[in-house]
């Protein structure tokens, strides 16, 4: 059973620990919706899906044909990603009346760690970094799945949006995730058509943009510097579903963990450490597609 960060920390009683998944799932679209599977052991071997099954249709007594959809076996492994907060022990006592010094060193942190696992989730690639999971790009591109604008790039129309939309099998795509250029091209696009992004509120009260009904969600890790063909100033714009059977994280059973190292002995200061086991998981090829080539 899958659960996302926003209900894991609700089962948590350390006030520290929650305030830092808060912090991270307030500023990333992607942490605020996708869910996670906790396994036990250090990864998850699952049969991938590449292509559906069929149907036919048949008349009375006639021999029925078997047809299977077809997998391919995948290994996705945990990775660890954290990193230490230390406190100097003076700052911590002459300062703490302004503020929780410590709080907001960790928060910062949390933060930190929130834009490494959005980078990663994003252009993750294990053969480039073997201590990295593969993110949707290194999945996604040079497959079946990917949808290119043009040999070297050109840019976003409505006709290729929807043909990104339409390579998503089995429902609408959850989320629409592109980068900040590519959404006030979207924007242009649609006023000069005459109309409006619709929009509808989210989870903090922000209004989320949406593309026929489906939630744009904006990245900062989705680059506007891939290369295709001779252009090196191209974005990509993500379709993906999100579940057990669609695009979800994987996670140790103790989900985000903060732990309390404590005093240091090389220096006066108190350290604390805030890390994660965790990976991604694409669990049908057919359910997530990629957008490459967005000119500006």
């Amino acid at each position: 059973m899958s659960i996302t960060l926003e209900e894991a920390s609700k089962l948590s009683n350390d006030v520290l620990l929650i305030g830092v998944i808060e912090t991270i799932i307030k500023e990333s679209p992607i942490l605020q919706e996708l869910p996670f599977i906790q396994i036990v052991g250090n990864g998850l071997t699952y049969n991938q899906e590449n292509t559906l099954p069929t149907v036919g249709w048949y008349h009375v007594g006639e021999e029925w044909q078997e047809s299977a959809p077809t997998f391919t076996k995948v290994t996705a492994e945990l990775k660890v990603v954290g990193g230490d907060a230390d406190v100097d022990n003076f700052l911590k006592a002459t300062r703490s009346n302004l503020q929780d010094l410590e709080a907001a060193v960790i928060e910062l942190k949390a933060k930190a760690l929130r834009h490494e696992f959005e980078k990663v989730f994003l252009n993750g690639d294990h053969t480039a970094d073997a201590d990295q999971f593969d993110g949707l790009h290194t999945l996604l591109a040079g497959t079946d799945q990917e949808v290119t604008s043009g040999t070297n790039g050109a840019t976003l129309s409505f006709a290729s949006l929807d043909k990104l939309i339409d390579k998503v099998l089995g429902g609408k795509p959850d989320m629409l995730l592109m980068s900040r250029r590519s959404r006030r091209k979207l924007q242009s696009l649609v006023r000069a058509s005459g109309t409006m992004l619709e929009t509808r509120p989210g989870k903090y009260l922000e209004q989320i943009q949406m593309y026929n009904g489906i939630p744009i969600a904006i990245s900062d890790w989705v680059k506007d510097d891939y290369v295709v063909g001779s252009s090196s100033v191209c974005s990509a714009i993500f379709a993906f579903q999100m579940g057990e059977g669609a695009a979800c994280g994987l996670s140790s059973p103790e989900m985000l963990q903060v732990e309390r190292i404590g005093s240091l002995e090389t220096k006066d200061a108190s350290r604390t450490r805030v890390k994660w086991y965790v990976s991604l998981a694409l669990f049908s090829s057919v359910k997530a597609a990629v957008l490459t080539g967005v000119t500006d």
